[in-house]
């Protein structure tokens, strides 16, 4: 199992784990249509938003597979200004037969009123470090949709380095989309 060390804090933001109090905030902006706009699901109903933060809550960071999530708050202000996703795709320990160092995947998802601000810049160059050089993490992806131009400026603020994309790969929200694969490695 990995820990994470809860809470990461940047120059202007506090990312901790999520708790039960954060529902509300989360709901406010996980419903909005502009909020998933580029997202696999569309807005989340309340129940939804119930059930994603057990899952945030509760899910540990042990394997493939697993996610760590991130609410992430103003420094000394109450309330969410988005969240930040940690997802162990593969890799692992020499002794289990898997590769060495582990590979990830992170996405962000901010409250319209935060946008544009530099935020989920800061938050994933957080977590980013962690993954990179706490968590042993070789490769970090960022898998979003090829229209999401705000999204792909952060990966590039972020350094990394934009690998392709994969046409037409998924059909959501009743048309096909693409699918921009970009990607960080430890040298």
């Amino acid at each position: 199992m990995l820990e994470i060390p809860y809470p990461l804090t940047t120059e202007r933001l506090v990312l901790r784990r999520f708790t039960a109090d954060d529902l509300d905030d989360y709901h406010a902006y996980a419903s909005l249509p502009e909020t998933s706009r580029y997202l696999l699901g569309g807005p989340r109903n309340y129940v939804d938003c119930m059930g994603r933060i057990a899952g945030f809550i509760g899910d540990p960071f042990e394997k493939p597979g697993d996610w760590a999530a991130f609410a992430m708050q103003r420094a000394g202000q109450p309330g969410l200004v988005g969240n930040l996703a940690l997802k162990w795709s593969g890799g692992g320990k020499p002794d289990t037969g898997t590769a060495p160092e582990r590979v990830g995947e992170i996405g962000w998802t901010l409250a319209p009123g935060a946008q544009g601000q530099g935020l989920a810049t800061e938050a994933a160059r957080a977590v980013l470090a962690l993954a990179m050089n706490g968590l042993g993490f070789r490769r970090m992806e960022a898998r979003l949709d090829a229209r999401n131009n705000a999204s792909a400026a952060v990966c590039e603020r972020l350094g990394m380095q934009f690998e392709g994309v994969l046409r037409d790969n998924m059909y959501l929200k009743g048309e096909w989309t693409s699918e921009a694969v970009y990607a960080l490695v430890r040298s």
